[in-house]
């Protein structure tokens, strides 16, 4: 056997035998160093698709994968979401394993043209499960409780293409690096830098063309940076957004790397055509190969080229079946017709077909029917499309409620989003009835869990004061943090829906009118509902943010007692629930006011400051009424309540004295003026 072992290489195997310094580190290099280079490295993880026909990773929601290895993430599904994660969690124990660098090359097409479902997530988080979240603005990685919480662990930077003003998103088309929360730390308007122009060119995100991101983390420098391109141009030489986050303090040893996406109201088919990922400090992830990538579908109605013959054939045979199926078009349209006007041209939002509704309500059986009021029925009902189970207000002819009105409420009400309002989808139209499509609450209203049982009751007090309080954060959003300021005039247990976990939303079944701004909101009658109505309503006929407290206040109190505002007692005497907790504070026991269903199941002082609170409110002189966000700071207990004595020595003077006041409310940082003036007011009711 021949020995092939020379001398230059000898001292690798053998230190001791190296002649110099050189040969002697060369060697300690081989035998120590290397292997632990070696070691480290292989937990660092690395994978590129080129397509996803074999891709090993995990999908779920609306996730699928197409013939050709194009990865859809949603389709035009509305309130949908979907997750692409890889199966085996990232190692972030030591410090340089924190360095990442990924690329993603996406195309987003919108349903209908500038109207867009929600964009696509780039996310580190320490689970793939997801079945908790929600879709819409949450993307499927949070819902209302876990949104902002540190212990989500989440690290996401999002394609947005709708703004979400719960969010403070800076428009509808932008890049924001976000933790824990998808109120980003840091966003930018979508663009790329142009080298040969020097400048920064915008990006249509819903413009349906191919496009690529790069994402890189550096730990030493602590730094995240985004770049964004058409998918035609290299890596631009200037990224479109970085900034400083410490992801030690963020991600867990073990996080999953995935892509999230959601729709909502409105719908999107999000498509990603690669993928590539890198660990490690100056790792960059592999480029994609732009040739191996899959095509993707057509975009829109792109005419085909036909010929003379087949152009020809085509208006004949049209011809033909138009003519045998006229008597039955003719049928149908009536039954389903509908009307489309200029108008609604100029909106965004979701308008859907007579026939889906019709279906989905089962024809508008009287056994989905969940309530009917003077302006109509309003009927449960399932999508045929998407299962999606909504609640269709059927708006009814001798309602007295005309197109101008119910203009105002598809207008505005779309463009409100909170977590505690019952969000509008979308609407129809049909010969001269009105449709209105809503989120449906599963749990129902507020009144019919708090009137279940004279004996037992299924609220707990943790769930009335939540209830109280997410009502109060809706209030807050229509009268101060909106462009305009909303008046509600019909705040109610019959108004106030509970979701799936018991989170309370804010909804209204009336039609809304919209004064310009500069204008004064005088109303020509009295709207809502007996025994929540503020003194100063019934007598001059004018809503205001301030006559909405005082309906909260009632609202407050009918919560905390389990007792309507005004019942006929077993004698025939009209019973009033603002004398009745006046007695009890007038006597020093005003929690004996309190739902006896609770057998004292609740937090005394929390008790006494909601009962005290909601007797505020209720003052029959609007300027001794707080606002809604001074009500939130003494329900967050930012700000203590006054202790206060009621004034007078009869139930009488609270109601009707012009000398009852209340000590001046502490300042508080943010807060309003009691006296509210606004450019603009939209009034809600019946």
């Amino acid at each position: 056997m021949r020995n092939d072992i020379t001398f230059p290489s000898l001292f690798l195997f053998f230190p001791a035998m190296a002649t110099s310094k050189l040969q002697f580190y060369i060697a300690v290099y081989f035998w120590i160093l290397l292997p632990f280079t070696t070691s480290t490295n292989k937990s660092l993880k690395q994978f590129t698709y080129n397509g996803f026909q074999q891709a090993k990773l995990h999908f779920d929601g609306g996730a699928t994968i197409h013939k050709n290895g194009l990865l859809q993430l949603t389709n035009t599904s509305k309130q949908i979401k979907a997750h692409a994660f890889d199966p085996i969690p990232l190692e972030f124990s030591s410090p340089s394993s924190l360095s990442f660098s990924t690329t993603f090359a996406f195309a987003m097409y919108p349903e209908i043209q500038a109207v867009s479902g929600h964009g696509i997530v780039f996310v580190l988080a320490p689970t793939m499960k997801f079945s908790l979240a929600t879709a819409g603005q949450y993307y499927g990685l949070f819902n209302a409780s876990t949104i902002g919480n540190s212990s989500n662990h989440v690290f996401a930077v999002e394609l947005d293409t709708l703004q979400n003003l719960e969010f403070e998103d800076i428009d509808s088309n932008h890049v924001g690096i976000d933790l824990d929360n998808l109120r980003s730390i840091k966003s930018v308007s979508a663009a790329y830098f142009s080298d040969s122009e020097k400048r920064n060119k915008s990006l249509n995100l819903i413009s349906a063309k191919p496009m690529q991101i790069w994402i890189d983390y550096d730990d030493i420098a602590m730094e995240v940076t985004v770049t964004l391109a058409p998918l035609s141009l290299p890596r631009p030489s200037k990224p479109l957004l970085s900034s400083r986050v410490n992801l030690s303090k963020v991600v867990l040893d073990n996080m999953y790397v995935g892509l999230a996406s959601s729709t909502g109201p409105s719908a999107s088919s999000h498509y990603v055509l690669g993928w590539s990922f890198s660990q490690g400090r100056k790792i960059q992830a592999q480029a994609l190969d732009l040739s191996k990538l899959p095509s993707l579908p057509r975009f829109g109605n792109k005419k085909r080229k036909l010929n003379t013959i087949s152009i020809i054939m085509v208006i004949l045979t049209s011809a033909m079946l138009i003519a045998i199926g006229l008597g039955f078009y003719l049928r149908w349209k009536k039954k389903f017709e509908e009307f489309l006007e200029d108008w609604e041209q100029e909106y965004i939002l979701q308008r859907f077909s007579y026939k889906h509704l019709y279906k989905a309500t089962k024809g508008f059986k009287d056994k989905e029917i969940l309530g009917v009021g003077g302006f109509g029925k309003v009927y449960k009902g399932k999508l045929p499309s998407t299962k999606v189970e909504v609640v269709v207000k059927r708006v009814s002819h001798s309602s007295g409620q005309g197109m101008k009105e119910f203009v105002a409420e598809i207008v505005c009400m779309a463009r409100l989003r909170h977590r505690n309002l019952v969000q509008l989808l979308g609407y129809c139209r049909r010969k001269s009835e009105l449709f209105l499509v809503y989120d449906y609450m599963p749990n129902g209203s507020l009144d019919k869990h708090l009137y279940v049982d004279e004996t037992t009751t299924n609220l707990s007090w943790s769930d009335r004061f939540k209830i109280i309080k997410d009502v109060a954060s809706a209030l807050v959003y229509l009268h101060e943090e909106w462009e305009q300021v909303v008046v509600h005039r019909d705040v109610k247990p019959s108004n106030i829906l509970l979701d799936a976990e018991m989170s309370a939303r804010l909804g209204d079944f009336g039609l809304a009118r919209l004064y310009d701004h500069g204008s004064n909101p005088q109303t020509t009658n009295v709207v809502g509902t007996v025994g929540y109505l503020a003194p100063e309503l019934i007598r001059r006929g004018k809503a205001s943010a301030i006559t909405d407290v005082y309906s909260f206040g009632v609202t407050v109190l009918e919560v905390a007692c389990g007792r309507s505002p005004v019942s006929i007692d077993n004698n025939g005497r009209e019973w009033n629930l603002i004398d009745f907790v006046y007695d009890c504070w007038m006597k020093g026991v005003i929690v004996e006011a309190s739902d006896s269903r609770l057998r004292g199941n609740y937090v005394m002082d929390k008790m006494e400051l909601v009962l005290k609170l909601g007797m505020v409110c209720c003052h029959p002189r609007p300027e001794a009424r707080p606002t809604m966000k001074q009500v939130m700071h003494f329900l967050d207990e930012d700000v203590t309540l006054p202790q206060m004595i009621p004034y007078g020595n009869s139930k009488s003077e609270f109601s009707s004295s012009v000398d009852y006041t209340l000590p001046s409310f502490p300042p508080s940082s943010g807060d309003i003026s009691t006296s509210y003036s606004s450019d603009s007011v939209l009034v809600f009711g019946r």
